[in-house]
């Protein structure tokens, strides 16, 4: 299986990042995963490298194939988080995946999402439900 370049974590939630990244790992589709405890965080540092101010070769860049994204969490949630996103470069995102991992089930959530053409999955993170993301989304990783 050709493995993902780089998954980011934006979850407020230690132990959920902690059990995500934990599965990951053992399912072995990716060697970088970077964390976030909210969207401006995660925004802030997309930003910085889509416009090369975080050098490639530093072993903090991880441009991400996936990026599992929560909706409730502080200073910038997870919508507000994909409206910033529109605003990077086309170019940048193109090849990026966003996956909404929440435990919100409430319709205005998941109608939202599947407006965005977005990936809606509910808490906990199981293999199964990241087996899905992946035949989905990148077919050639299977």
């Amino acid at each position: 299986m050709k493995k993902l370049q780089g998954i980011l974590l934006i979850d407020d939630d230690d132990t959920n990042n902690f059990l995500n990244n934990r599965l990951i790992s053992r399912m072995d589709i990716t060697d970088q995963i970077r964390e976030f405890r909210n969207g401006k965080q995660a925004f802030d540092y997309l930003y910085a490298i889509s416009q090369g101010i975080v050098d490639a070769n530093s072993p903090e860049y991880v441009k991400p194939s996936l990026i599992l994204l929560d909706i409730n969490m502080p200073v910038m949630d997870g919508f507000e988080f994909l409206q910033m996103f529109d605003k990077l470069d086309p170019a940048f995102t193109k090849d990026i995946v966003l996956a909404i991992l929440t435990t919100s089930e409430h319709k205005q959530d998941t109608e939202r999402a599947a407006a965005s053409n977005i990936a809606y999955l509910t808490k906990p993170l199981t293999t199964e439900k990241m087996e899905g993301v992946l035949q989905a989304y990148f077919p050639a990783a299977q």
